[in-house]
């Protein structure tokens, strides 16, 4: 008599790894420290691939660490980077709503050394895993989280390329822009009423100034927060979730993470 158990046997061993590649994912909550103070990340990685393999700092937009956040997280594992999710904000601070997520993040917008330091210890936490490639380390993120990445390559970060998803462009300091690193990609909602022109013919001028190998890709149609389905699809709020510019960004970031870590 065939059986189920062993009819599943044999499939599993005819596809071998792929059959069960998704199980491979590690995927957990990660707890650092900075100036005595408690942060929980988030990171993920297929333990299925030997190391070391490139990493990938993921900074979170203005609701921190949620489930949105880890589910980036889980993906860019999947396509075999080391992702971890910085926590910007501090261990169990999470905003309730958009108020508080305004006020705090707002906070840090005003006074970006704090975002800084934040970001720099979370790729120090990345780096420090056994299989991580140090020399191939990668930062992006997504609103708040855009601007968290730039200022990290601002301030000296050392990393190889940096992806903003509809974040902020601006810069009290200019001429820190002369300290990045990396190679930039800026992935922007054309219609985004939240990121005047000035900040981008500012930006502009900041990449050309400081001779940053840089990219500004605008998607026509799209508002600020462009890949957050929570948005909803009202560009008349100014905010709105646009499926295309959502899927082209991604594919986007793919192409770029891929020959700049090769």
């Amino acid at each position: 008599m065939f059986s189920l158990t062993r009819f599943t046997a044999l499939i599993a061993f005819a596809l071998g790894p792929i059959a069960f590649a998704n199980a491979a994912i590690v995927k957990k909550n990660y707890e650092y420290n900075l100036a005595g103070k408690k942060y929980e990340g988030y990171i993920a990685y297929d333990d299925a691939k030997k190391g070391p393999l490139p990493g990938v700092l993921v900074a979170h937009n203005w609701m921190g660490v949620t489930d949105e956040t880890k589910s980036k997280v889980d993906q860019l594992a999947e396509l075999g980077y080391v992702a971890f999710a910085v926590d910007i904000y501090g261990k169990d601070v999470r905003p309730k709503n958009v108020e508080e997520a305004g006020a705090l993040s707002g906070g840090f917008k005003k006074d970006r050394v704090p975002l800084r330091n934040r970001m720099h210890q979370g790729l120090k936490v990345l780096r420090e895993q056994k299989n991580v490639d140090k020399n191939k380390i990668a930062v992006l993120g997504y609103c708040f989280g855009g601007t968290a990445a730039l200022e990290l390559a601002r301030a000296g970060g050392d990393v190889k390329a940096i992806v903003s998803f509809h974040g902020g462009l601006d810069s009290p300091k200019p001429a820190d822009g002369a300290k990045i690193k990396g190679r930039v990609l800026a992935l922007h909602g054309a219609d985004d009423p939240y990121v005047p022109a000035t900040d981008l013919t500012a930006f502009e001028e900041e990449m050309r100034k400081n001779k940053v190998d840089w990219q500004l890709v605008k998607y026509g149609g799209a508002v600020h927060s462009f890949t957050e389905k929570a948005a909803g699809n009202d560009n008349s709020k100014g905010a709105a979730y646009n499926a295309s510019a959502d899927k082209r960004s991604w594919e986007a970031m793919r192409s770029f993470l891929a020959e700049t870590l090769q």
